[in-house]
This record gives structure tokens, sequence and C-alpha cells, in this order.
């Protein structure tokens, strides 16, 4: 039996570019509140506006989130032992996590591992969103394995981050 045809998806938060006009990201965010709380689906209006801010054109000047994101992956890219790989953002920045799954799936990806930057517990994104979308995407491709590696192991963590202390 042929190895299943395996990818990384690293999910970063997203950053609001410099420059991108702060009313819109209110009026963004007012209406996803309005959304969650009814628990509907995104109104023609809200999609607008969040495709309108994933969508801004960036450099790592405007955007130092993105070029942060992009830097950890091309990191960890010589890692990866043949896999595929790639970016997905929760918010405010392309592509979503819907976006980059589809995109693997087209890369023939069969397995794909999701691993959130978020590391810590009691956030809406790594608890419940990234769940909630990665159970949508399960209905919609059943052949593809999706594996949300979340939690982190806060040891493992907290060593990491004591090791990278010791540095300074």
């Amino acid at each position: 039996m042929a190895d299943l045809k395996k990818a990384i998806l690293l999910v970063g938060h997203g950053g609001i570019p410099k420059g991108y006009p702060s009313d819109l990201i209110t009026k963004l965010k007012r209406l996803e509140a309005q959304r969650r709380a009814a628990g509907t689906p995104m109104s023609p209006e809200e999609l607008e506006l969040d495709t309108k801010v994933r969508t801004w054109p960036r450099t790592p000047e405007t955007d130092p989130y993105q070029a942060g994101l992009e830097s950890l992956g091309a990191a960890m890219k010589p890692l990866l032992n043949g896999s595929l790989f790639g970016l997905a953002y929760n918010e405010f920045c392309g592509p979503t996590l819907a976006e980059a799954v589809e995109s693997l799936i087209r890369e023939g990806a069969e397995t794909i591992t999701v691993v959130s930057t978020m590391f810590t517990p009691g956030g809406s994104h790594s608890e419940s969103e990234i769940p909630e979308e990665l159970e949508e995407l399960r209905k919609k491709h059943p052949k593809v394995t999706l594996i949300y590696a979340w939690p982190f192991n806060l040891e493992k963590v907290s060593r990491m981050l004591m090791e990278h202390i010791q540095q300074f």
C-alpha cells in the first residue's frame, strides 16, 4: 500500500495591515459579533469586508505578523520529511483555513495536520473556531484525514520558552 500524502498546515492569528481603514475593521467586527450572537452565516456585507481585509496588499513593513508567520513556515519546511506545507490565518489575512485546506487537497494531500501558533488554552480561535471549521471540512472531504494538533503540551512549551530565554 502506498504512503498517504501528508501535509502540515500552520495557522496563525492574522494581523490588520498598516494603512487599512480602521472604520472598516470596526464595521467588520460589529457584523461578526452580531452574526455570532444570532448563530447565522456571514452576511454578504460581512463577507465583502472580510475578503477586502484578507486580500489587502501587504509587505513585511505593513504586515510584520504575516512576514513573521511566513518566516516560521520557511524554518519548518526543511523539517517536513516530504510533507506538503501550507499557511492559513484565522482573521484579517489570507488564505483562510478552509482555503488552505482546499489548496492542499488539490495538491494531493490525504492527511492534513493542522497546527496553530496559539499555544495557550482559553482562546476562541484555537479552542472553538478552528475545531468547528475542521469539522465542517471533514464533512465536505470525508476521504481526507484532518488532524488538529492541539492543545499543546504546556510542559513542552514551557521548556521551549525556557530554552529560548537562556539565550539572553
